[in-house]
């Protein structure tokens, strides 16, 4: 009798084991429910630099070349790719079996007009397999360049715009901001286990973390201030490295020296470590640096602000008031604005707020916008209308040398670099966000709900 009941535990214990490893294990089908703040007007690989759109995008649209978590360049609807002596000509061959979502192959022909149309300084050509790139100077990064979302191969047909990634567009409705995708069966990649995305756009952070609990989204943006609230509950908070720079940035260049001692003086009064604890609750890391130092290592040599007995002694005379501006429909802007303003009165700097689109200084937030740290300096200079950042070669001391010959024009005052997350429900599985705060979608499935 024992030797029985021994054989019954051993075998529903197996049975146990089976079934649990069956409910784990990824299958298809199954609508993932998104929401997100941002608002595009239309769906495009560039109609939004937030981090979840630029996920959504790379869902349909895809790039001759993506980066990996290291910021090193992939193969992907290019297989490989040579330059020529120079780095001003590049040849890429491209990936075969590829076929875009209206169900025709992509050739050479349409991956030429996207890149024409996106880089209008190019000479781009189709010559059968391949495309050839002629850039208008040198340019060694031009291949990790073909990685950002405006470098997405599209074809566009009497409006519509069709893409070659997992999902495909099915139903599209700017009005009620809302978005439905479809999982294309015929992508090169083999079938995403998700059957469709709903997604629901405009939605503001505390409606989606409602939305969340009430179980009527699956995956919600969390705000940087809100990630420690937010990992309480039956949540599943994911968080990116500190990536998204928030910055001021002047309107013109200093005109004199009285102006550019004024400006390091106004950097040295910021509380940076105040603002970070206070109102970000952590949620980022102060900075005196474009880059993040995760992604450069050399971004903790730049000062950061707070060192208000440092800024009394070099400020100037001034002729009058500086006036910041900011982002009225930002939740944080006002606050943000008002304490880098009491900093500053503290340091005897007469500054003042303004929701005025002509200011003499803007509060920014920008999301890094790729993983390669020259690259995202370049994009983060262009953004920013700074000097175009100059590199001797690919070393960390080329890309410090680079980056601080940027800073020294004083356009510029970074002030923290913050982490993006997003909230799951607990049946969400195999969604991971990346270092630089997008979102990995096309892995996602979803199990049963436990009751």
């Amino acid at each position: 009798m024992k030797r029985f009941s021994s054989i019954s535990i051993a075998l529903a214990s197996f049975l146990c084991a089976v079934t649990a490893n069956a409910g784990t294990r990824p299958h298809y089908g199954g609508t993932l429910h998104v929401t997100m703040q941002a608002a595009p007007q239309s769906f495009e690989p560039s109609a939004s630099d937030s981090a979840g759109f630029r996920s959504l995008s790379q869902l349909v649209f895809e790039t001759l070349v993506k980066l990996d978590d290291r910021g090193r360049p992939q193969p992907w609807l290019a297989s490989s790719w040579q330059n020529e002596p120079g780095n001003q000509r590049w040849r890429f061959q491209l990936r075969s079996g590829v076929i875009l979502s209206d169900g025709t192959p992509l050739d050479s022909g349409t991956v030429a007009a996207s890149l024409r149309a996106s880089n209008p300084h190019w000479k781009v050509f189709a010559m059968g397999e391949l495309v050839m790139i002629e850039a208008d100077a040198a340019n060694a990064n031009l291949v990790t360049e073909l990685s950002l979302p405006r470098n997405s191969i599209v074809r566009k047909n009497n409006g519509a715009v069709t893409g070659t990634g997992p999902y495909v567009v099915t139903k599209w409705d700017g009005a009620s901001k809302h978005m439905t995708l479809g999982a294309n069966d015929q992508y090169w990649g083999g079938r995403p286990f998700l059957d469709s995305i709903e997604v629901e756009f405009g939605k503001n952070y505390r409606d989606q973390v409602m939305q969340l609990d009430l179980g009527k989204t699956d995956v919600a943006e969390i705000t940087p201030e809100a990630i420690r609230p937010a990992q309480s509950g039956d949540r599943i908070v994911l968080t990116s490295q500190p990536e998204e720079l928030m910055t001021l940035a002047f309107s013109r260049d200093a005109a004199s020296n009285d102006e550019r001692r004024l400006r390091s003086a106004l950097a040295q009064s910021i509380n940076t470590a105040a603002l970070n604890n206070v109102i970000f609750q952590g949620g980022g890391e102060p900075t005196g640096a474009l880059l993040p130092n995760w992604l450069s290592g050399y971004a903790f040599l730049f000062p950061t602000g707070g060192d208000i007995a440092a800024a009394r002694r070099n400020v100037p005379r001034q002729e009058g008031a500086l006036t910041l501006g900011y982002d009225p429909t930002d939740a944080l802007a006002r606050i943000i604005a008002d304490r880098v303003v009491l900093n500053a009165h503290d340091a005897g700097i007469l500054l003042q707020s303004s929701t005025s689109s002509a200011t003499d200084i803007r509060l920014l937030r920008l999301e890094l916008p790729s993983l390669d740290p020259q690259l995202a300096l370049q994009e983060l200079a262009r953004q920013l209308q700074l000097p175009a950042p100059a590199f001797s070669n690919s070393s960390v001391a080329a890309n410090y040398s680079a980056e601080n010959s940027v800073l020294q024009t004083r356009r510029a005052i970074p002030l923290l670099h913050l982490r993006t997350a997003v909230a799951t429900r607990p049946n969400v599985h195999g969604l991971a966000v990346r270092p630089d705060g997008t979102w990995n979608l096309s892995n996602v499935w979803l199990s049963a709900e436990t009751p």
